[in-house]
């Protein structure tokens, strides 16, 4: 009883704090309405005269990518996760992705756009210019997107920002306090996600090569924002929380593979709004991205396939599964920049050395990262990120070789040594941002709420012991 009191105690204490996190912000910063003058009323007019036109086909292509991203979290790597982990374990590690809909959701439309995708510095955005979603409407940004409403740009932006977090979630599954995951994700977004999109893709970020950026570094899709990010953090959560009891000598086997294939399909099929989606319109670049996207994890899967049944003696349908998952991540950042070939190079790069990751280093140095996403999602979007800087054809998007300009110069981020260096320094300063910060996080969290539950409790399944529910009534 003391112990669920406890644990009571301690989830309270974690969602009082975000509450009045939340509530603080939306206090202080909001505005009060003040009457537009005779002159401004006219400026409106006039720059809604001018303004560019929403192409309809556009839009309908980003609203629906923005459904297929926000359906890679639930339900795809909810179903993903979900069969991988065992029963008693099943309905929390869903729950993450769940819940993160609703909390990231929010966290979006209070400051987490405005800190993204509003005018500040080369690390964060404005946090007042788009408080609460303020004039983001109807009208095109065409900073971002010229041809479709800028609140469909923001919410396609924003179901980037609820996936990543629950990549995260699968590195220390089986032992995280709900509490904790609430307070440890709503600060994670905050120091993490939301400064490294301005960096990569808000306007006058670090890293945008096309927006008045410092070093220019092409991600067309997220591998720094989300795989790097989320795939780094995760290992620093599974080594500063420690392993599961048990492992490694006990077996941990999935509950319930089928879940995680159906998964691994939705997860895919999601994959190409994720990635034909951050073309933001619906012509030649979309079908590009698309078709890159579709070879590197069919291809990703066989390599994957093959490596395991050379190794092991037989190609397991886990690995094959997980190895087109490999092949997304991995081609992500050069899926707007590369050619359907060079795609297919992605992929077989993409299973072999991510099998290994899973398979022998992870062995080698004894971390439990639960559902692998560090070997995984780090190590291959790691590989993507440095091939997009060797590979990326302006064949393929000529505006690479013409948007990037110093002084007055223009400079061409094909693929070479140079872009392969400024490709290096985005990934290494990713990770450095997701070592410190994730560390840092997970100490304040410890210290306020505690990070683990009991072993009586992990014994007993966090299913029950944080939520009251079972998945299976038997």
């Amino acid at each position: 009883m003391n112990t669920k009191r406890r644990n009571c105690s301690c989830l309270y204490r974690g969602s009082y704090i975000v509450s009045v996190v939340c509530l603080f912000t939306a206090f202080f910063a909001a505005e009060a309405p003040t009457a537009a003058t005779l002159e401004e009323r006219v400026a409106q007019l006039e720059s809604k005269a001018s303004a560019p036109a929403v192409n309809a086909g556009d839009n309908a292509w980003l609203l629906t990518s923005s459904a297929l991203v926000l359906m890679m979290t639930a339900p795809g790597l909810a179903l993903f996760y979900g069969g991988l982990v065992r029963r008693k374990n099943v309905l929390s590690t869903m729950m993450h992705s769940l819940f993160l809909m609703g909390l990231i959701s929010l966290l979006w439309f209070l400051y987490g756009y405005s800190m993204a995708f509003g005018e500040g510095n080369a690390v964060f955005g404005s946090l007042g210019q788009y408080f609460m979603l303020k004039g983001v409407g109807g009208a095109p940004n065409p900073d971002y997107a010229a041809t479709i409403p800028h609140q469909t740009f923001m919410l396609f932006q924003l179901m980037f920002a609820i996936i990543t977090p629950a990549l995260i979630s699968g590195a220390f599954a089986e032992r995280m306090k709900f509490s904790a995951f609430v307070l440890f994700m709503t600060l994670w977004v905050t120091v993490v996600y939301f400064p490294l999109a301005h960096m990569v893709w808000g306007k006058g970020g670090l890293f945008n090569w096309a927006l008045g950026g410092k070093i220019p570094v092409l991600d067309f899709a997220g591998d720094t924002v989300v795989h790097i990010s989320s795939g780094m953090s995760a290992l620093v959560c599974a080594i500063v929380m420690g392993k599961r009891l048990g492992f490694p000598t006990e077996p941990m086997p999935p509950h319930n593979v089928v879940l995680s294939l159906i998964g691994t399909g939705l997860l895919w099929v999601g994959w190409f709004g994720f990635n034909a989606g951050s073309a933001l319109g619906s012509g030649e670049l979309a079908t590009s991205a698309f078709a890159a996207t579709h070879f590197s994890s069919a291809m990703a899967g066989l390599s994957w396939a093959a490596t395991e049944w050379m190794m092991k003696g037989k190609p397991s349908v886990l690995g094959a599964a997980s190895g087109m998952v490999a092949g997304l991540a991995t081609v992500t950042p050069a899926s707007g920049f590369v050619t359907p070939s060079t795609a297919i190079l992605i992929g077989l790069l993409a299973g072999v050395l991510c099998y290994l990751a899973v398979a022998k280093l992870k062995a080698r140095f004894g971390y439990d990262d639960s559902l692998d996403v560090f070997g995984v999602h780090c190590v291959g979007s790691t590989v993507g990120m440095l091939m997009c800087g060797l590979f990326a054809s302006t064949e393929v998007n000529a505006l690479i070789g013409s948007t990037f300009k110093v002084g007055d110069k223009v400079i061409s981020l094909a693929g070479g040594a140079g872009q392969f260096m400024n490709q290096l320094k985005g990934v290494l300063f990713t990770m450095a941002l997701a070592i410190v910060a994730t560390f840092v996080i997970l100490k304040i969290v410890d210290a306020l709420v505690g990070l683990r539950i009991t072993e009586e409790e992990e014994t007993q399944g966090v299913d029950l012991s944080q939520h009251g529910e079972s998945a299976y009534n038997e």
